[in-house]
This record gives C-alpha cells, structure tokens and sequence, in this order.
C-alpha cells in the first residue's frame, strides 16, 4: 500500500487530521499530526507505538515494517537539524536509514467519537452506559468528559485502575468517600478551564496526567479527589484499543508495541 492510502485508512476509520485542525483553531492550541516521514516505498507493514521511540524503532526493524504509526507527534516543534545530540532528531534519522515512513495521529485521536479520551472515560467507569459531558466538543467527538459511575470506594478505583490500565505509577489524592461521578482527560489535561468544569458538573474525582502542585491543590480545595497516571499510561490504553479495531482493516502486516518502562 501507498504512504497515502495509510493515511486515509486511519482518518477514515478513526478522524482525520482535519479534527486536530478544528481543536487547534477553536482552542488556540497547536498540532503536528499527519504524514511526517515519507521514505517514498510501499507500505508493506506498520507498528503502532505511543511515541517513536528506540523500541519502536527497533521493533520494525526486526519484523521488517517500513512504517510506523505514532499518537504524539514524532516532530513537535523546535527541531530545526538532524543531530544524532538530540534524541528526537537521532530516532528522526535511524527511520530515514532505514526506509521507516512515521505518520503521527496526535489531537485527531485524542478527540475521536471513539478515540484516546473517549477510551480512559471508557477504561474508568466500565460498561455504564451513562451518558457524558464534553469540555470541549467538536463537530464529532471532543476532549475532556464528565460522566457518573457506578458508587465505588475511592481506594477501590484506584486499585482498579492499576489493574485496568497496567500500570503501578498512580498516585491518588484525597479521602477514602464513596465516588460517583468522574471527570478525566487523557495526557496533560489539566487547567484552569478544566478545574471549573469538573467542579461545575459535581465531579468527585478528577483523573489525567503530568499535573502541578497548584492544579492539585484547587482540585482538592473544592473537595475534588485527584488521580494521576503516567501520561504514557492514561493515553496507550486507548491508542492500544483503536489499533485492535482498526488492525484487520489494515491490509498489511501490523504489530504494536508498547514501552513498558513508561507505563
């Protein structure tokens, strides 16, 4: 298969770059998502790894895939040469070598209908069923939820997520009550707009990654229990879900690969 047709597969089956366009325009934010590497060879099989990584790198190497699919962006901003000093740069470089082609589907992915934020809601509270809120909402899908769950102990769902999400990095803020409602959002999710909306909706935990102190704070001052991932724990979950749903559409060889020193 074509680079190209990769890329319209995922925006098909998932949401297209025009998604991450939307966010960024709405919200003042800024994005990299789309084709990033094009080695100009077919396609003959892909690993779908949160982040180009050495592993992931490795992993198609070893397989002998010419592509790999990111969620974060294997070029952000600020690189501006190829410097075997820079780490991003340097992993940038071994692709080229090889033949490797990256495409990265960051924001798009994030706000899917079905995407990465939708999937930590989804990882969290089960099979309820209920109904949720979007922070902000899109022409399909959105970022940031709040949503009810079914009435569990606090130290219960902390628990539950270590188990759900694979990982032993949680740290829980707050007392042991009985929650109800949550509200969470994948990666670094957490501001100012965010704390007004979990307090708004009665959220009794608030759930993301990479918080500082004061965000945890204010949370807590307005009687809001905190839980933290790992960012990589809180957005592989759902990364890993939509490449099981999409991989028998692929029509080419796939593998994931998952940096468990980061879970």
């Amino acid at each position: 298969m074509k680079l190209t047709e990769i890329l319209k597969l995922l925006e098909e089956k998932v949401a297209p770059v025009a998604l991450s366009d939307e966010l960024c325009k709405k919200f003042d934010m800024y994005d990299n998502s789309g084709i990033i590497v094009n080695c100009g060879n077919d396609i003959c099989g892909a690993v779908f790894s949160l982040d180009l990584s050495k592993g992931a790198i490795a992993d198609a190497r070893e397989k002998g895939y010419n592509l790999i699919v990111t969620h974060h962006p294997a070029i952000y901003g600020g690189l501006s040469r190829i410097d075997y000093n820079n780490p991003v740069a340097a992993n940038i470089a071994e692709c080229v070598k090889s033949g490797i082609s990256v495409i990265s589907m960051h924001l798009n992915f994030d706000c899917a209908p079905e995407g990465i934020d939708y999937h930590l809601m989804k990882g969290l509270r089960g099979d309820s069923g209920e109904k949720c809120e979007i922070l902000a909402k899109l022409s399909k899908g959105g970022y940031g939820r709040f949503y009810q769950i079914k009435p569990t102990d606090f130290n219960e769902i902390t628990e539950n997520i270590k188990t759900v999400f694979k990982t032993e990095r949680v740290i829980a803020y707050g007392c042991n009550k009985t929650i109800k409602s949550a509200a969470s959002f994948c990666g670094a999710g957490c501001d100012d707009r965010a704390i007004s909306f979990a307090a708004e909706n009665g959220a009794d935990v608030f759930v993301s990654s990479d918080m500082p102190h004061h965000e945890i704070t204010a949370l807590l001052g307005r009687g809001i229990n905190v839980v933290l991932l790992t960012h990589y724990a809180s957005e592989n979950y759902g990364f890993n879900k939509i490449y099981n749903a999409i991989s028998t559409s692929l029509q080419i060889s796939s593998a994931y690969h998952t940096d468990d020193n980061l879970l």
